[in-house]
């Protein structure tokens, strides 16, 4: 382990971070030199470095070949390699470079890419440089948080990755919903950190100390004098700032309006690259400060927060899907599908406790694919609201006949958030629920499924709609560009792959995160 400040010793854990540096003086440049003809290669610039990025990474340093990775790690085994060599602590114990800030780091970094690639050629983005800076500066927060050990660097990275999403969500000022939303979001994004720094703040004050190891040992040790209500009391409130940052019920009141009045793109990276850098964060944050067999004043400080999110699972799952039953605008629905599966993600978080390997690993392929799978069906929703002004799902119909490939690339994404095979949402769900299983929450993983049955409902219909229903515009096609049919492309064919050919590698991968998180 290497935790001395040596800037070239630490440039494995902050390589995407530098990368994401240079390319957003890069963009900075292009925006004051290219022609306004030539500015929609600010989308190209932005989505190709990005992807290079997260490529150059994983080839730099993933040591490990994925076949070496135990093939029945699915139901449960001893943990993998991880990073080798490379792992460890950088930057004076600030950041931690290991497997579960690599994969987190990949898909932010390829969250933002096709992000930057279905703005191409929308008429409020394409050609604001400024947008794709912030897209990329958003993206450096996220993975700064998801590899953060140190409660500075914590807050630090989540303020870098949200106060931009707060422009990016008032971007559109020819839409009046666009600065609401964005001031929405504001006032309770807020809030809501005023309320994690106050619960972090509190910690520190206890343990003298902003390294989250030195809390978890000064927490165990005699020194501490057992106060275990403001240690709950702390945790409570910490818990409560990242609900909000996930769009856990009953913290999600922003939610439904914020998808619906930002720019759809700008909807797409909110629900998919600060989700996933959140969970990141939440699950070294749980495991490292409170870990398992934490006692405190003869309470049992894990099973507290177990519990604890338990109830936010439950409460977002029932919340959310039957709510986006009632929905008529496919941003709204997407917004309560989005509350949902954060519920369905905190089944593995609860678990953690019972099946900490199988639960960690859960997550980290839920999130994997849930990018690509929300990705995917925004990017439908930008190309047709782009051509016909509509965001409702009454004015799909028909959209089988307008273009197919449109109606099919939805339907997969459809598909796949519902959790129906061959789509990579089944897996996802499966292997959440495993993880419940093998903590003995079998009451949470059956409520998941019938969950995903209620959700099937309102997912399917939005199929029907597009496939039976007909519309007055049938007879018009609906165009789409080689930028965002790229971005159709790639979100379809990982969704496919994360659902057949590509489960065992990336459930591997993931599995890598749980062993690392406690690498000396």
């Amino acid at each position: 382990m290497n935790s001395g400040f040596d800037f070239l010793a630490s440039l494995p854990a902050i390589a995407p971070e530098v990368g994401l540096t240079i390319l957003a003086i890069v963009i900075l440049f292009l925006d004051l030199r290219l022609q306004e003809s030539q500015r929609r290669n600010l989308a190209i610039v932005t989505g190709v470095g990005m992807f290079g990025i997260a490529i150059l990474y994983l080839l730099l340093w993933f040591p490990v070949p994925l076949s070496t990775a135990p093939a029945d790690a699915i139901i449960g085994v001893t943990a993998p390699q991880s990073l080798g060599a490379f792992e460890g602590l950088y930057w004076g114990g600030m950041i931690r470079h290991d497997s579960l800030a690599q994969i987190f780091k990949v898909m932010i970094l390829c969250g933002g890419a096709l992000t930057a690639l279905m703005a191409a050629d929308t008429k409020t983005l394409g050609r604001k440089g400024e947008f794709y800076l912030i897209v990329i500066v958003s993206s450096l927060g996220g993975c700064l948080i998801a590899g953060a050990t140190d409660l500075i660097m914590v807050f630090l990275g989540l303020e870098t990755m949200t106060i931009p999403l707060y422009v990016l969500a008032a971007f559109n000022r020819n839409d009046k919903r666009s600065p609401e939303s964005g001031m929405k979001y504001f006032l309770f994004g807020s809030f809501a950190s005023a309320i994690l720094l106050y619960g972090l703040s509190l910690l520190y004050g206890f343990a003298g100390t902003t390294s989250l190891p030195g809390i978890a040992s000064y927490l165990n040790s005699e020194a501490f004098g057992a106060h275990p209500f403001a240690v709950l009391v702390s945790l409570t409130l910490i818990i409560v700032g990242f609900g909000f940052k996930i769009s856990a019920a009953p913290f999600h009141f922003w939610t439904p309006d914020v998808y619906e009045g930002a720019p759809t793109p700008v909807t797409a990276f909110l629900s998919v690259s600060s989700k996933a850098a959140s969970f990141a964060l939440l699950l070294r944050f749980l495991l490292a400060v409170f870990p398992a067999g934490l006692v405190i004043g003869g309470i049992t400080i894990p099973d507290f927060w177990a519990q604890l999110v338990t109830a936010l699972a439950v409460i977002s799952m029932l919340l959310g899907n039957i709510v986006a039953l009632a929905q008529r605008n496919i941003k709204r629905m997407l917004a309560y599908s989005s509350i949902a599966q954060a519920g369905y993600t905190l089944i593995g978080i609860a678990a953690l406790q019972g099946a900490p390997e199988t639960s960690v690993a859960a997550i980290s392929f839920y999130m994997f694919m849930y990018t690509f799978t929300n990705i995917l069906a925004f990017a439908v929703v930008v190309i047709f609201s782009e051509a016909t002004g509509s965001e409702e799902i009454k004015d799909l119909a028909g959209l089988s006949r307008r273009s197919p490939w449109l109606a099919l690339t939805m339907t997969i994404g459809l598909l796949s958030l519902a959790g129906v095979p061959p789509a990579a949402g089944f897996f996802g769900k499966f292997f959440l629920f495993q993880a419940a299983v093998e903590a003995g929450l079998v009451w949470i993983a059956i409520l998941g499924v019938l969950m995903s049955i209620v959700a099937l409902y309102y997912y399917l219909t939005v199929v029907k709609v597009m496939y039976v229903d007909h519309g007055v515009d049938e007879d018009k096609p609906i165009p789409v560009s080689s930028t965002v049919g790229w971005v159709l492309g790639l979100s379809s064919l990982a969704v496919v792959l994360l659902g057949t050919f590509a489960v065992t590698p990336v459930f591997d991968w993931a599995l890598r995160g749980f062993p690392s998180l406690f690498g000396s």
